[in-house]
This record gives C-alpha cells, sequence and structure tokens, in this order.
C-alpha cells in the first residue's frame, strides 16, 4: 500500500513537472509536455489518472489566479476556484477515456482524449494542449508534423514508449540547435505599448491622437498592427479620426477595439487606412467568463450574453493581396482556431493581445511561445502586438 503511494505521489510531482516546465513560457521548452500522455498512461486506477491530469493541467495553468485577481481588483481566493473549474474539463476527459485495458486501447483512448480537447465544446478551455509543441520538434512540416506527432503522443502510452520518447527527445535537441524565430514578414511591423490597464479604457481622442502619432512614426507602405483593445469602443466618430490621422501616410493599420450592439459585442480587429476603415475580423474564441457569457441569456441577463464567439467563422482575412490568420489573446493558446486557420493557407499570421492583467504570471510568455510554435510548423511569418 505505502510503495504504490509512493509511485503515486511520483507520478504525480513528475506530471506537474511537465506541466510546470513546459508551459513556462520558453518555447523550447514546449516539447516537455510530451511527458503527460506516458505519466497518464502509467496509472494503475482510475483515481491515479485524474490526479496525474489535475496535477499536470493545473501546474500548466498556474497564473490564473493571480491573473484573475489582476483583472477584477480582488484577492486571489476567486482565481483560485476559476482556476479549478477550468481545470475539470481537461480532468474530466482524461479521467473518464483512461482505461487499464492492454493492446491498443490506451494510445486509442488517449487520442480520443486529444481529439476532445481540441475542439469546442471541451476544447473551448483546451489549454495547455501537447500538440502545441509539433512546431519546436517538426518545424516546417506543416500538416504532416501534426500526423507524426499525433502518432508519437499516441505510442508514448504503450509499452513502446522508450523508444518513442528517445526519439521524440533526439528530435527535441536537433530542433533546439537549429531554431530559429519566425521571421517578420517585410514592411509589416508589430507595435508592443505598456499601457497598462488603461488601454482601451481611456476614451478621449487624445489617447486615439497618441496611437497615431505612434503609427505615423513609421515608414510609409508600413501594415502597422496594435494591441488587443487598443481603440477602445469602435464607432463612427473613432473611424472619421483615424482616417483623418492617417491622411497622406500611405499605412495601413491592424487594430484591436470591441464593437458593440443591443445583443452583446464582439471582439474585433478593424484595418483603417486613409481611404477607408471596415472591421477585419471578429474573434472566435473570447475569455469564458470574463468576456463570453453565454448563461446570461440563458438565465434572463437582458442584455445578451458579452461578447459573442465566432467559433468558425473569418479563419483568414485579407488585407490588400495578404491572407491572414488572426489569434487575438485567448485563441493563442487553444488548438481549433489556428488549425483551422492553417486550413486556408494564410500567408501570414498575426496575434494580439491586452495583457496588462497577467503581471507577475508567464501568461503573455505562453501565448508568445504557442504563436510561435504554431507559426514555425506552418513556415509562416508572425506579426506580434500586446500590451502590458
Amino acid at each position: 500500500m505505502r510503495l504504490e503511494l509512493f509511485r503515486t505521489g511520483v507520478l504525480v510531482a513528475l506530471s506537474a513537472g511537465a506541466g510546470l516546465i513546459s508551459w513556462s513560457g520558453h518555447v523550447l521548452l514546449l516539447p516537455v509536455a510530451g511527458a503527460f500522455p506516458m505519466l497518464w498512461s502509467l496509472a494503475r486506477t482510475r483515481l491515479q489518472a485524474t490526479a496525474i491530469s489535475a496535477a499536470y493541467f493545473l501546474a500548466a495553468s498556474r497564473g490564473l489566479p493571480q491573473g484573475v485577481a489582476n483583472f477584477y481588483g480582488q484577492d486571489i481566493w476567486p482565481g483560485v476556484l476559476l482556476w479549478l473549474v477550468a481545470s475539470s474539463a481537461f480532468v474530466m476527459v482524461h479521467s473518464v477515456l483512461w482505461t487499464d485495458r492492454k493492446g491498443w486501447q490506451k494510445p486509442l483512448r488517449y487520442l480520443a482524449a486529444c481529439v476532445v480537447m481540441a475542439v469546442p465544446p471541451f476544447g473551448i478551455l483546451g489549454w495547455a494542449h501537447p500538440i502545441i509543441a509539433t512546431g519546436v520538434l517538426f518545424p516546417g512540416w506543416g500538416w504532416w508534423g501534426l500526423v507524426v506527432m499525433v502518432a508519437g503522443l499516441g505510442v508514448m502510452t504503450t509499452p513502446y514508449r522508450p523508444a518513442a520518447a528517445i526519439t521524440l527527445t533526439g528530435l527535441w535537441l536537433w530542433s533546439a540547435a537549429q531554431w530559429t524565430t519566425p521571421i517578420l514578414p517585410a514592411s509589416w511591423s508589430g507595435v508592443e505599448l505598456e499601457m497598462g490597464a488603461s488601454l482601451g479604457r481611456e476614451a478621449g481622442l487624445q489617447r486615439q491622437q497618441d496611437l497615431i502619432d505612434v503609427v505615423r512614426a513609421r515608414p510609409p507602405g508600413t501594415t502597422i498592427v496594435l494591441p488587443e483593445s487598443a481603440l477602445g469602443f469602435w464607432t463612427p466618430t473613432v473611424a472619421r479620426f483615424w482616417q483623418k490621422g492617417l491622411a497622406g501616410t500611405d499605412i495601413t493599420v491592424i487594430a484591436g477595439a470591441a464593437f458593440i450592439d443591443g445583443r452583446g459585442y464582439d471582439n474585433v480587429l478593424v484595418t483603417i487606412s486613409a481611404e477607408k476603415t471596415e472591421i477585419l475580423y471578429r474573434e472566435r474564441m473570447p475569455v469564458p467568463g470574463s468576456m463570453w457569457q453565454p448563461w446570461r441569456a440563458w438565465i434572463g441577463g437582458g442584455d445578451g450574453s458579452g461578447a459573442r464567439a465566432h467559433f468558425f467563422a473569418n479563419p483568414v482575412v485579407e488585407v490588400a493581396t495578404t491572407k491572414v490568420a488572426p489569434l487575438i489573446c485567448y485563441e493563442q493558446l487553444l488548438v481549433w482556431p489556428i488549425l483551422q486557420s492553417a486550413f486556408h493557407r494564410p500567408d501570414v499570421i498575426i496575434t494580439v493581445g491586452n495583457g496588462w492583467w497577467t503581471a507577475g504570471t508567464s501568461i503573455i510568455d505562453i501565448q508568445r511561445a504557442s504563436s510561435e510554435a504554431w507559426a514555425s510548423l506552418f513556415d509562416l511569418p508572425l506579426v506580434i502586438s500586446f500590451n502590458i
């Protein structure tokens, strides 16, 4: 009995370590997540599998309690509660699909868990997915890299796991030795801001003018990306102000904003030039809880359901002749938005976020690492723009 408890403790500790290291915000450490399916498969009971799954996910998402406390200006306990609730999907899926049967039952069930956690509805909380490490192990392989990675993760749950682990580790070391950061596309520029919580909340035109001044300092002909929520509420007045501010510059701006109507709002990217303005992209998956709140409509909230989720809409958008795969904030932590976009063969990935609330955590670093891994997998240029 004591030996079994010791074994369980070791597996749980190793699983927590895998979550902690792989999701530390360093892109080259993402492949450590590949240890999770091995540890999950070594469980001897469903309770052990549950504990191993919980340890991995809670360690990987450890920044959530502090982030929630920062966002709402409260103590850490509401964040801890949300952290535990958020882990429930991952833990439940891996607990239900675990089996002690021999043969191909375990790899098939683990691959089923991978799929379930990659797409809605469970994929809405599908953070820390080991598949995101594919871009580090197989840079430039695209869809073939995903096929090989999925097969490798499946083998990690079989008695052949030592061979799979050695092979993946060798690929990891080889890739790390030659790693290069995804390039920035020609004539594109991502702006990094340090405006804290005021970005998107300060409604005066002076803030808009400050951002216009930042943009006008860039060379003519540049496409400039500003962070999520940079423009605040998107209104005709703001659109006209920006058009006037960009007159004579030949600059195109892509910026985050909120578009409101009577049924809620969309978290959007807009495109602005001296000639025209338009909504370019509507976020497919806003942050559950703080933004996406469908339950408000179910319980008669009356004023809509917060930010709308356009789950499978606008996977790519066009800026001039360039096909763009946009990812706003939370979407960078998930699997299906980027894979849906990649299916449409974009020319560039742009990732934006407003991460002032992540102070004291590694959340932004994890978002950057995930974005770099996906860009590396599909060999695409990457434009990043965050506010902190």
